[in-house]
């Protein structure tokens, strides 16, 4: 017999393997990231809404959900099964969008309990869109988070049914709500048609419960009388072809009451095998054990393929985003290289500031040098970044993941930002050469009257600016100040240049840098996935 392990110390290793399932971010197109995204929230859900709480009370009573495709006949099922209707039922399709949970009232606390199925609220009774006009009511979108919680004193005490949402829904929310319940189950009960019993979509589910091992059980419904048992051999066949021959397999005839005729229930014969497999589960001590058993072991079997899969999603992420951080990094490093060896030749100073040069100071003034100059090297400093934008998205567009990152940095607004903030970072820079001038003016003792401050930084900034070419203001600089001043002088400029200009191209690398961060993808929970994992082994 399968038993259940109930230890606090499974308990912890569980719940510090839940926490570093959360901590997982897979927000970058990868290939496979969309299936290791749901694979992290199968997972969520499986701890949630079903491990941890199985583990806490393993005397809680037994949850079966109810899954299949769209008109299989869920809802009716259930409804038969009960004795009532508790569960909207109809031709139109998506009917089940609100999922119901019948139990017996003296179960009630337990599924009360916000530790069970936490992210659904609970509400009781009919829910408003479960009433009225159904034409109406099929075009309202789905509730979200709520499960509906019926009681029923026909159901044995210690068992209940989920009906949920249909897995292939048209209506996201409700597939991926479908998947969740189902992954909440301690018995999974697939019903399928006869029309419909191969199609990919029920297989899939009764793949991944043969993967986790989870207490499986059939149902074939609306199968024609004349065909029942040819359907049922076929049926089987395929079961069995997949390893999933010993699965328990029920057959419900095709009957008036199935399309909503009558009372809407089916006889009480088409359901009775069924219904009597449920109760001996719940009320029989050892299929009890047995059930419960089999599926918190089968998923935490599971755990030991599916977590090193998540990890290796993780590493994949983190690679492609040390992928995209490098061509940043790469594209601002080369044009910062640039910038300095514009410098060196004297690049900023053309045109106007050129121009400007050659007239100071008969026909320019100092500060008219100096604006010009100031305007140049804004320029230069524009145009690095935005060489250095394409040559980032360049490379972003040969990278899949960088799709997210182009949405969150507009190239139009980051280009006319980006202006501002480097005119306003060189105006920060000139205003700073111009204090260095002037307290380098007021500490030079000459003989004669102290030159203007302003004439000194227009100087100094041509020659910080203009390589070769400002050779002469270097000259004019050391009349003005003397040899010693000049150099000590020049020094601090050219080490404020550097780091203003560094500062500037640094702060829009990290401006672009910043929306990968804040995708938050880094390599530590691949380290405290398998570090999780190990732990659950040794305890298991």
């Amino acid at each position: 017999m399968v038993t259940l392990d109930v230890r606090p110390q499974l308990l912890d290793a569980l719940s510090a393997l839940r926490d570093s399932v959360a901590a997982v971010r897979l927000p970058l197109s990868l290939p496979g990231a969309p299936g290791a995204r749901r694979a992290r929230s199968e997972l969520l859900a499986q701890l949630d809404d079903y491990l941890v709480p199985r583990l806490t009370r393993p005397d809680a009573p037994l949850l079966a959900v109810i899954g299949g495709s769209t008109g299989a006949g869920k809802s009716t099922l259930v409804n038969s099964l009960v004795g009532r209707r508790v569960s909207e039922a109809g031709v139109l399709r998506p009917t089940t969008r609100t999922p119901v949970l019948v139990c017996h009232p003296a179960d009630q606390g337990w599924f009360a309990d916000p530790r069970v199925l936490p992210q659904l609220a609970r509400v009781r009774g009919p829910h408003p869109e479960d009433t009225g006009d159904r034409d109406e009511r099929d075009t309202l979108p789905p509730p979200a988070n709520t499960l509906r919680v019926e009681l029923a004193d026909t159901l044995p005490p210690g068992l209940a049914l989920l009906d949920a949402p249909d897995i292939d829904s048209l209506v996201v929310e409700s597939r991926e709500l479908a998947a969740r319940l189902i992954c909440a189950a301690d018995i999974w009960v697939m019903v399928t048609t006869a029309s419909r019993y191969a199609d990919a979509v029920p297989w899939h589910l009764l793949r991944t419960a043969k993967e986790y091992d989870a207490t499986l059980v059939t149902v074939l419904d609306r199968v024609p009388h004349q065909v029942i048992d040819d359907v049922a051999r076929q049926y089987e066949a395929l079961l069995t072809r997949s390893g999933l021959g010993d699965v328990p397999r029920f057959a419900v005839p095709e009957l008036p009451e199935s399309a909503g005729g009558g009372t809407g229930l089916l006889p009480d014969t088409a359901v009775a095998a069924l219904r009597a497999w449920l109760a001996h589960r719940a009320q029989d001590p050892a299929a009890r054990q047995q059930a419960v058993g089999r599926t918190a072991n089968g998923v935490i079997d599971s755990l030991r393929g599916r977590m090193p899969e998540l990890a290796s999603a993780v590493a994949a992420q983190c690679a492609a985003a040390d992928r995209l951080t490098s061509a940043v990094e790469a594209a601002y490093e080369k044009e910062r290289d640039r910038v300095r060896a514009e410098l060196r030749r004297g690049a900023v100073l053309a045109g106007d500031a050129r121009t400007r040069w050659r007239a100071h100071p008969h026909d320019c003034t100092a500060t008219e040098l100096l604006d010009a100059l100031v305007e140049s090297l804004t320029a230069l400093l524009h145009c690095a970044v935005a060489a250095a934008d394409e040559r980032l998205h360049e490379a972003w567009r040969r990278e899949p993941a960088a799709d997210v990152l182009r949405h969150r940095t507009p190239v139009t607004r980051v280009d006319r930002e980006a202006s501002e903030r480097i005119a306003m970072a060189v105006r920060r820079w000139r205003r700073v050469l111009e204090e260095l001038a002037d307290d380098e003016v007021h500490r030079t003792e000459r003989p004669a009257a102290p030159p203007a401050s302003e004439t000194v930084a227009a100087l100094l900034a041509t020659t910080l600016l203009g390589g070769r070419r400002a050779r002469g203001a270097g000259e004019q600089l050391a009349e003005l100040l003397g040899a010693q001043s000049t150099l000590r002088l020049r020094d601090k400029g050219a080490e404020l240049t550097t780091t203003s200009i560094d500062r500037i191209l640094r702060e829009e690398r990290d401006r672009r840098l910043a929306p990968l961060d804040d995708l938050g993808v880094t390599p530590e929970p691949q380290a405290a996935l398998i570090a999780a994992l190990s732990v659950l082994q040794k305890e298991r």
